[in-house]
C-alpha cells in the first residue's frame, strides 16, 4: 500500500478545478485529470483519503473506456505519462497510474444515471410515490429487485458539498435540448447494458451507475469516469438476495457507516476510523480484481 494522495500541487501547471475526487489542470487545448484518493459520500468529501483509490478508479475507467469504444468515443488521449507534454514528466511519481491526458470537452450539466435494480434513492422514492424520476413503476417491488428493463433516471450535477437532485427526462430536455437528451439517454442505456452483461460474467451485478458526457467540437463523447465503484453500485452475484440492502464492492459500505452516526450529511464530514478506511480500500480492490483481473502495484 502506497502513501495516500489527498490532493495534488503541481505549481508549474495551471489548476482549473478541484472536483470531489479529481484535480484538473488546464494544458491549453487539453486537460490533465488526476484521480486522487479522496472519497465523497452524500456529495461531501471525507477528511480521510482511501489509499490507492485513485489508481483503482483510473485503471477501471480505462478498461471500460476501451470496452465501450464501439458504442461511443471518449475523452482519453493517453494515460502514458511519458507521452504527456512538458513539464508533466517532472511529476511522474505523482501522475503515474492515476492520471489521464484528455480532450477538453464541454461537459453537459446533467448526470446520466441508469438503474437496472431498485436501490438507494430510487427505492426511497418508489416507496413514497411508486415513481422514479417521473417514471411510473409497477407495484410490488422489493428493495434490490431487478427492474423489468433498465431505466434512465438523470440528476443535476452538484458542486462539491451540494447534493445531486433527481430530475425528469423533460428537465434534461430543458437543459440540453431534445436531440442531445435523446442521444445521451440512448448512449447511457447502451453502455450500461453492455457493461452489466460483461460484469455479470465476472461475478458482479451493476445495480446502477452514472455517466457524464460532453461535446468535443460537434461530437458527443463520454467523459470523466466509467462504471467505477465511485459511480456505480457493484453487488457480488454470489451473495445477491433481493428484499433488502446488498453487500457491495463500492462506497455503500462507507455510506452505511456514516448513516450509523449522528451526522447531517453536510460539511464538515466526520473523520473515518482506520477499519473503515481499510475495508473501503479492500472493496475497491475486489472490484478491480473481478473486473480487470489484476491488482498489480497495489
Amino acid at each position: 500500500m502506497g502513501q495516500a494522495l489527498f490532493q495534488t500541487d503541481i505549481p508549474v501547471l495551471k489548476p482549473l478545478k478541484q472536483g470531489k475526487v479529481r484535480d484538473i489542470y488546464d494544458l491549453g487545448d487539453q486537460l490533465l485529470l488526476v484521480a486522487t484518493d479522496r472519497i465523497s459520500a452524500f456529495d461531501v468529501v471525507m477528511p480521510n483519503p482511501i489509499p490507492d483509490k485513485g489508481k483503482i478508479l483510473t485503471r477501471i475507467s480505462l478498461f471500460w473506456f476501451d470496452v465501450m469504444a464501439s458504442i461511443v468515443d471518449n475523452h482519453v488521449i493517453t494515460s502514458d505519462v511519458d507521452r504527456y507534454p512538458e513539464p508533466c514528466g517532472a511529476y511522474k511519481d505523482i501522475l503515474q497510474d492515476r492520471s489521464m491526458l484528455v480532450k477538453k470537452a464541454r461537459p453537459l450539466p446533467v448526470e446520466c444515471v441508469v438503474r437496472g435494480y431498485i436501490s438507494g434513492s430510487a427505492w426511497q422514492t418508489y416507496q413514497k410515490s411508486g415513481e422514479v424520476c417521473g417514471i411510473k413503476l409497477p407495484s410490488g417491488f422489493r428493495e434490490s429487485d431487478p427492474l423489468p428493463e433498465p431505466i434512465f433516471t438523470p440528476s443535476t450535477k452538484a458542486e462539491s458539498g451540494e447534493h445531486d437532485v433527481n430530475i425528469s427526462f423533460e428537465a434534461v430536455v430543458d437543459r440540453v435540448g431534445r436531440e442531445t437528451a435523446e442521444r445521451i439517454k440512448t448512449l447511457s442505456l447502451a453502455i450500461y447494458q453492455k457493461g452489466a452483461a460483461l460484469a455479470a460474467e465476472k461475478g458482479i451485478i451493476i445495480a446502477d451507475t452514472k455517466f457524464e458526457f460532453g461535446f468535443d467540437g460537434e461530437q458527443l463523447i463520454l467523459i470523466d469516469e466509467a462504471l467505477t465503484p465511485d459511480s456505480s453500485r457493484f453487488w457480488p452475484k454470489a451473495t445477491y438476495r433481493p428484499g433488502g440492502p446488498q453487500s457491495s464492492y463500492d462506497k455503500q459500505y462507507l455510506r452505511d457507516y456514516l448513516l450509523s452516526l449522528d451526522w447531517d450529511k453536510t460539511p464538515p464530514a466526520p473523520s473515518l476510523p482506520e477499519e473503515v478506511i481499510n475495508n473501503t480500500r479492500q472493496k475497491y480492490i475486489d472490484a478491480l480484481k473481478s473486473l480487470v483481473g489484476s491488482q498489480h502495484g497495489l
